[in-house]
């Protein structure tokens, strides 16, 4: 002991209890996310932060944080805007979707059915071509072309949506314009034939599509088409 009467080094004693190490960046991160009211409590030291900007040189760290919430604001105001969009899209749908099932109901012989679908998607929603081929009966896709399907559009799912090659659309729409498209398998079994839908717009119909809206008009149609195909 020294005649101060403390122990060892009289400095080190005397001196405040800092960490022998500087502390580190991640430290620092850390600590301002599990104390998100720092710069709350503490809002001269938001002010006197200084964030390099790739356009606007050195800015406050307020003046940051505002232009990040603008920026957040604008995308969320276009999300909302495309998604009002598709619900009304969506809408429009089903409508003409709900029109087209009562004007089915009133057809008594395939070929008006036909006529039927065509007349409303191409005139009600634009679409480009339009064509229901049965397996069966009169109207039958030749065997070879139904395997050609079934095996290449239909192996895992009773619905393809997106591009066909080009002697499929001549076999399902003659020389009519395809150039993204929708087809649907018909019947519980399998076993009605297809309903093909084609769009001018090559990224009308894409893979990832919904089909609540098309599943109910494949149901529709097992129900009706055997009578009128006469099975």
């Amino acid at each position: 002991m020294n005649k101060s009467g403390v122990k060892g080094n009289t400095a080190q004693a005397l001196a405040p209890d800092f960490p022998s190490e500087a502390i580190t960046e991640a430290e620092v991160r850390e600590y301002i996310l599990n104390n998100k009211d720092f710069f709350v409590k503490n809002p001269d030291v938001a002010e006197k932060v200084q964030v390099p900007h790739k356009q606007k040189g050195t800015v406050s760290l307020v003046e940051l944080q505002s232009s990040q919430l603008r920026k957040k604001v604008r995308q969320l105001s276009f999300k909302l805007s495309q998604l009002i969009s598709i619900a009304k899209q969506n809408e429009e749908i089903y409508r003409v979707y709900a029109d087209l099932n009562l004007r089915l109901l009133r057809c008594t012989e395939f070929a008006e059915m036909q006529y039927t679908i065509e007349e409303t998607l191409q005139d009600e929603l634009d679409m480009s071509a339009a064509a229901i081929k049965p397996f069966k009966g009169l109207f039958a896709l030749p065997e070879i072309q139904q395997r050609l399907f079934m095996e290449k559009r239909f192996k895992d799912s009773d619905f393809f949506f997106g591009r066909l090659s080009q002697h499929e659309k001549q076999l399902l729409f003659g020389d009519a314009i395809a150039e993204s498209v929708a087809l649907v398998l018909l019947g519980d079994k399998r076993d009605l034939g297809i309903l093909a839908i084609g769009s001018a717009d090559p990224i009308h119909f894409t893979p990832d599509m919904d089909t609540l809206l098309i599943r109910q008009l494949q149901e529709f149609l097992n129900v009706s088409m055997p009578d009128l195909l006469h099975y």
